[in-house]
């Protein structure tokens, strides 16, 4: 009894900030709710307008869909490189991993307000003053739609490889090494050692850093809201950087539109949970050819 008793607090803490909350935004989520007058239920009416009527719905869904996939499969691949150069454990390996992983553990504000600066079409702009090295014009970075998404893919390869390459060795090193003392006695080279032994031994690995990355890609906010939202609108320049969170605060804490907003956000989890889905199940697949 008294060991139950010691859980009560966490239990109560985790009633009233998750699951009350979560049930809560459920029920907005079927309500016309501005946040003043008393919620009124609509039903579905939210979701219906979100998929059949809602055309930056669809602009979020699309950018959101682009950005997570460029931006999961280059930090995976890249953050696997890494792992295979630097999974040593001599000092230049020690050191490499941590300023690779320094990212990881920045402050999102802080690291957004980099980015901003290096991409600032002012005078102190980095990308245009090394552009400028070379002849090249000044570029309108924050300003140019096409630009949007892959200044964002940067920064999430930059801030996300760092985190996937610590996986990605730890994942390197519980490898048997009799594996690949086998294979050298057969004349297996080492890309051969990689392809047939090391990548078919992370197959947990990849699928966990890949879903962890999709999650967090998906909730991307931080870098939006702090870089593109003083250009235009809080999806930056003709929506171009808007992506499922942002809108969901444009119409939520912009528009005080909650009952719309929190259809949103159980769409967003749905989406979630579908694409991790798929992703346990083609893994599985994989591992069973």
């Amino acid at each position: 009894m008294p060991g139950y008793a010691m859980l009560v607090p966490f239990a109560v803490l985790f009633i009233v900030f998750l699951v009350w909350p979560l049930l809560n935004s459920l029920w907005f989520a079927f309500t016309n709710y501005n946040g003043v007058k008393p919620p009124q239920w609509v039903g579905l009416d939210n979701f219906q307008r979100l998929w059949f009527e809602d055309e930056r719905f669809r602009k979020a869904i699309a950018n959101s869909f682009i950005y997570v996939v460029a931006a999961v499969t280059l930090t995976t691949v890249l953050s696997l490189v890494l792992a295979v150069a630097f999974r040593g454990t001599s000092w230049r390996d020690r050191i490499m991993r941590t300023l690779f992983f320094l990212p990881a553990v920045t402050s999102t504000i802080a690291v957004a307000l980099i980015w901003r600066w290096i991409f600032s079409v002012e005078e102190f702009g980095l990308a245009n003053t090394v552009i400028g090295w070379f002849g090249i014009e000044r570029v309108q970075w924050l300003a140019s739609p096409g630009w949007t998404i892959p200044i964002l893919v940067l920064m999430a390869v930059w801030g996300g490889c760092g985190y996937g390459m610590v996986i990605f060795v730890a994942g390197i090193n519980a490898i048997p090494e009799e594996h690949y003392e086998s294979a050298r006695l057969d004349g297996a080279n080492g890309w051969q050692q990689f392809w047939y032994i090391t990548l078919p031994q992370l197959k947990p690995v990849t699928t966990y850093v890949v879903i962890t990355g999709l999650i967090s890609a998906f909730q991307l906010f931080e870098a939006i809201y702090i870089i593109f939202r003083a250009v235009s609108s809080v999806g930056g320049v003709q929506d171009s950087g808007l992506m499922l969170v942002p809108y969901l605060y444009d119409m939520g804490f912009t528009k005080f539109q909650l009952g719309y907003a929190s259809a949103i956000a159980w769409t967003l989890f749905i989406i979630i949970f579908v694409v991790s889905m798929i992703q346990i199940r083609v893994t599985r697949a994989l591992k069973e050819l």
